[in-house]
């Protein structure tokens, strides 16, 4: 062997030596946040400070009637939210708001100013059946209502979420209409916010084929659990509820990307003096949840 072949072999064996023992990039973990509901009486300083200290990325802020900060307060409020989180290298996750259409001049500015703040994503307001009336008639009276909407994300660059809910006249509670609804438009704009309580209420053993369904379509996974007490939902800790400690793990094995939204909804979120419950409470839903997605 000369000197060149010599030179020629060694470079190849290096990069081989090198490619063999690089290790694979661990991909970016999934966004981590959590709702913001018992935490209303807190201001926004005090607010970011718990999020940061429990180990959060950001927060799904109640951003609505009766929210942290109402649709009319939006141009004053909201930045200052943004700011006291992006003090502590935080992010509004999700705003949750009351938005379901593009026509209120109140709901259009809410999201303009919300997009000019770098607000990726808003959880909307909820359509309904009357139940008297076809239920096909009203997912396509809903159709129009939704393209105006996508309009209005598309332009802004904006995500809107649709959380499933449980019960006899929520649109997405089977979720096969959320399918029927969502299919025809980019889920970059329009995606489900798939709630595992919800869905687990509903579908009991069938859910994960309505999971399936929707799979394409999840923007953000809302993470609680219940258990059923004299054949009524009652909503509990995670380690003590029914939800599937699996699901969430394979869902960002299979792809999933979006935020893990961490719901507390078992103590009364409209007493102050509850803040220190919640805080433990959700602190143990935080272990909990860690040990389902296997995070250090």
């Amino acid at each position: 062997m000369n000197r060149r072949q010599f030179i020629a072999a060694s470079v190849v064996s290096a990069a081989t030596t090198a490619t063999l023992s690089a290790k694979p990039k661990t991909p970016a973990r999934n966004p981590f946040c959590f709702f913001s509901k018992p935490f209303q009486s807190l201001s926004y300083d005090d607010l970011a400070d718990l999020t940061a200290e429990l180990g959060f990325d950001g927060i799904e802020g109640t951003i609505r009637p009766g929210g942290h900060i109402t649709p009319e307060q939006v141009p004053d409020e909201l930045p200052k939210m943004v700011e006291a989180l992006a003090k502590r290298k935080l992010e509004l996750t999700i705003m949750a708001s009351g938005i379901n259409n593009a026509d209120d001049k109140l709901n259009a500015q809410q999201l303009r100013v919300a997009a000019k703040l770098g607000v990726k994503r808003y959880r909307m307001g909820y359509y309904k059946y009357d139940l008297k009336k076809p239920i096909l008639k009203q997912l396509d009276e809903i159709r129009p209502v939704l393209k105006n909407l996508l309009a209005l994300n598309k332009e802004l660059g904006i995500q809107a979420i649709y959380q499933n809910h449980s019960g006899s006249n929520y649109v997405g509670a089977p979720l096969w209409d959320l399918h029927e609804l969502f299919k025809d438009h980019d889920p970059k704009y329009l995606a489900v916010g798939l709630d595992m309580a919800h869905v687990t209420a509903e579908g009991t053993r069938s859910w994960p084929i309505q999971a399936n369904l929707i799979r394409p379509r999840i923007g953000a996974l809302y993470v609680k659990s219940f258990r059923w007490e004299n054949n009524k939902r009652k909503n509990c800790p995670l380690d003590e509820g029914i939800v599937d400690a699996k699901y969430p793990r394979q869902l960002i094995k299979n792809g999933f990307i979006g935020p893990i939204n961490l719901h507390e909804e078992y103590i009364n979120h409209r007493d102050p003096k509850l803040v220190p419950q919640h805080v433990d409470a959700i602190r143990k839903d935080v272990a909990t949840l860690k040990r389902w997605l296997n995070w250090s």
